[in-house]
């Protein structure tokens, strides 16, 4: 079989274009090891007392261990919605299935003030029922992540299953399998990949969520991103840089692992 290689010209064009999207990220890096207690390039002397405030300062601690809880409950939540909500438009295939999938979209497209604003009043509402899913809290932010993000893990759904030959669920269905057998023994094993990719994007788009999680939380419940946020806003922290140099690595060296897996796994 004939393998299509790109000419030297597109290499180069596509290696100019990664490096022109890549020189934001790295000009955070000298700032990272200034010395001095607010943004700026190191001149004579580099230092690493910000990478040392992230160890030693509790609160860092706290907003990551905050933004993981959040992602991974409003991740499971997002991906069991997303779920739900395209298995039954894939399988019932109901008259109205376009205006559902357009209401099931509204927050991906609603302007991010509108919907924080909303939520914000919705978990106002909720405080004066219950102190967990309240305003400013772990399950409150979580619900409103989950409210966001769902969106996505309904087009991420509803494209596995596009990929599903519909003949499969009706031999099953002719076979006598129950509705049960159907979605667990047939079809989901056929999504799985498209189940497991869409946690992990709405857990990611949980994690970076800033604009709705200024309007819903106070001093109890600050995530990561609202800890950056503060520290851009009130004293410029360097350890934002270094932060942002952390979690640049984090994730360029998991794009690389995947990658060489992923080159490996081809050759043998």
């Amino acid at each position: 079989m004939t393998t299509l290689r790109p000419s030297v010209i597109a290499t180069l064009i596509a290696a100019l274009v990664g490096v022109f999207l890549m020189l934001p990220l790295l000009a955070v890096v000298p700032v990272s090891f200034t010395p001095k207690r607010f943004l700026s390039l190191p001149t004579d002397e580099w230092s690493l007392r910000h990478y040392w405030a992230l160890i030693e300062n509790p609160v860092w601690a706290s907003g990551v261990w905050l933004s993981i809880r959040i992602g991974l409950i409003s991740a499971s939540v997002a991906t069991l919605l997303g779920l739900f909500f395209s298995l039954g438009i894939w399988m019932v295939r109901p008259k109205f299935s376009g205006a559902l999938m357009g209401i099931a979209l509204l927050p991906m497209v609603a302007p991010p003030v509108v919907s924080a604003l909303t939520l914000y009043f919705f978990l106002i509402k909720l405080s004066g029922f219950n102190d967990l899913v309240a305003y400013d809290t772990l399950l409150g932010v979580a619900l409103v992540h989950a409210v966001m993000i769902t969106p996505f893990a309904v087009v991420l759904t509803s494209v596995s299953l596009s990929q599903v030959d519909r003949r499969i669920d009706l031999a099953a269905r002719a076979m006598g399998a129950s509705l049960f057998d159907r979605v667990f023994k047939v079809i989901l094993p056929n999504i799985r990949f498209g189940i497991v990719v869409s946690f992990l994007l709405t857990f990611i788009l949980s994690w970076e969520e800033i604009a709705v999680t200024i309007f819903v939380t106070s001093v109890e419940a600050v995530t990561l991103p609202r800890l950056m946020w503060m520290g851009l806003r009130d004293n410029i922290d360097p350890a934002i840089a270094a932060l942002s140099v952390v979690l640049t690595v984090l994730v360029v060296s998991i794009a690389l692992v995947r990658t060489l897996y992923m080159a490996f796994a081809s050759k043998s």
